[in-house]
């Protein structure tokens, strides 16, 4: 019915809310209560598996509506756009991990950075630039390189949605000693069998330290992490 829609184009922006589903409408609102959370934390929000962007895109206008003069709130995003590859024996065996699943066009991280910029545009501070960021290559590599380049860079949110152990390992070994307290870790697989790879990771660089941590009301398959907070 989307693609035979009458609507206008024009109109069609301020009335996506006609063919959005809940499955995917919740996705927006997971994103509104996570970053309700981090609000009064300083720091960058970063997103490990970006995909097609759409995240970044939602936490930009979030915060726009929510902090629209703070522009130190850094927007990072790192993904291969290349999709999946190099599986161990302690990821899962679900259909979506596949070689090459979740791949996007050659060319389509320049546009999702200009789409970024466009958004940015659309704020109060929108002649000020730069506050968003994609890191394209693998996570094992590119993010522990990232935070030892930017070491004053602290995380305020941290969205993983890589499914994989050995790349979610690396980017929360890289990411805890930026977090500070209240700090926001977003696991998206966590509570998914086929998807094992993601616990046993968190489950390893966390032991032992002092954090809450709680399923999502939204989305049982998605497990919250605060940092220094117990419960």
């Amino acid at each position: 019915m989307y693609a035979e829609s009458p609507i206008d184009p024009a109109d069609m922006m301020t009335n996506l809310g006609l063919y959005i589903r809940s499955s995917a409408l919740v996705k927006f609102l997971v994103i509104d209560d996570l970053y309700r959370r981090i609000i009064d934390v300083p720091g960058a929000i970063i997103e490990c598996g970006t995909w097609y962007g759409q995240n970044l895109v939602l936490f930009e206008n979030l915060r726009a509506i929510y902090e629209p003069f703070n522009k130190s709130r850094r927007i990072i995003g790192f993904d291969t756009f290349t999709g999946y590859t190099g599986f161990s024996d302690k990821d899962g065996d679900g259909e979506i991990f596949r070689q090459g699943n979740y791949s996007t066009l050659s060319e389509y991280q320049d546009y999702l950075a200009e789409l970024l910029k466009v958004h940015e545009s659309c704020s109060v501070l929108g002649h000020i630039h730069g506050e968003h960021e994609l890191v394209r290559g693998d996570i094992t590599q590119s993010v522990p390189a990232y935070f030892q380049e930017h070491p004053d860079q602290s995380v305020a949110l941290a969205y993983l949605d890589v499914g994989l152990y050995e790349p979610t390992k690396a980017a929360l070994e890289a990411i805890k000693p930026n977090l500070l307290p209240g700090s926001v870790i977003l696991l998206d697989e966590f509570n998914w069998r086929d998807a094992k790879g993601e616990a046993l990771a968190f489950k390893e660089v966390f032991a032992g330290e002092t954090f809450k941590i709680e399923q999502s009301r939204l989305t049982p398959l998605r497990a919250i992490v605060t940092w220094g907070v117990s419960r």
